[in-house]
């Protein structure tokens, strides 16, 4: 559309030129702003074990920010407290960092919102600069699939994690808001996960037949759950984002004094 928009009579094909009269500029101005926040304050959470925040375990308890899972990462900076200076919140950025920043939603996101390439559908672009994803630096995006088998370990440790915070040594079994919102928290990123398309085309792709035989007709059933996780993507997607962020600042918030997490426990 872009194309017959500059081949109109009188008309110049330029950045942001466009014949649509709705507001189109409202989404990616949204996701600019929202991608800006949530990915900045998770920037600043994995750098941040200082300060008036700093402290991301709740004291006695196995209230553990999910940014920070693995949980067994605290005892090696502890234990390493003279070589291993590093937040122990790093090791996202081996799997769950690269796989949301290759992610294709993600793409398309921030393709718009911050390279305005293009702003919109049928929106002028920026400049005639995107020759595809083959060549430096675009072509990192193809990790993507690499990424996904990181991140797929991080599932059942963000699940590990949740499961812990519902016992509290020495008082035993419950639920607190915390661990309510930690479960909710691994459930979102499991569905983020779970409904990749790398992950579709990993379980059903590059087969010429779903029928002919047992594993090929397994493949076909796991295929469509995941295909109707994929359908939903771009919500698990702003979901998991959202609660991971704001389960990150609550745990901050309990584990500094700032407020009470309310709980019910029972020994048994």
């Amino acid at each position: 559309m872009v194309q017959a928009l500059a081949s109109l009579p009188g008309t110049a094909r330029g950045f942001m030129q466009t014949l649509r009269t709705d507001r189109w500029w409202v989404e990616p101005a949204l996701v600019f702003v929202s991608m800006s926040l949530f990915f900045g304050w998770l920037t600043v959470s994995i750098l941040m074990d200082f300060g008036p925040l700093g402290h991301y375990e709740v004291e006695g308890t196995h209230f553990l920010s999910p940014v920070f899972e693995p949980t067994w990462l605290s005892a090696i900076n502890a234990d390493w407290s003279g070589a291993w200076y590093l937040s122990p919140a790093f090791i996202v950025l081996l799997g769950p960092v690269p796989f949301r920043a290759t992610c294709y939603y993600y793409r398309r996101a921030y393709y718009r919102s911050f390279f305005f390439s293009p702003p919109g559908c049928a929106v002028g672009d920026v400049g005639e600069t995107y020759k595809g994803e083959a060549k430096l630096p675009l072509i990192m995006q193809n990790a993507h699939r690499f990424f996904m088998y990181i991140a797929l370990i991080f599932v059942p440790l963000l699940w590990i994690g949740a499961i812990r915070s519902l016992h509290v040594p020495g008082e035993g079994w419950g639920i607190g808001l915390g661990s309510a919102f930690l479960l909710l928290n691994a459930f979102l990123l499991m569905m983020y996960t779970f409904s990749c398309h790398s992950l579709r085309h990993f379980i059903g792709g590059g087969l010429n037949c779903f029928s002919c035989s047992k594993v090929t007709r397994t493949r076909k059933r796991l295929w469509d759950y995941v295909t109707t996780f994929n359908e939903r993507h771009r919500l698990w997607a702003w979901s998991s984002l959202l609660v991971i962020v704001f389960v990150d600042i609550y745990i901050r918030l309990v584990a500094n004094g700032y407020i009470t997490d309310p709980n019910t426990w029972s020994k048994f």
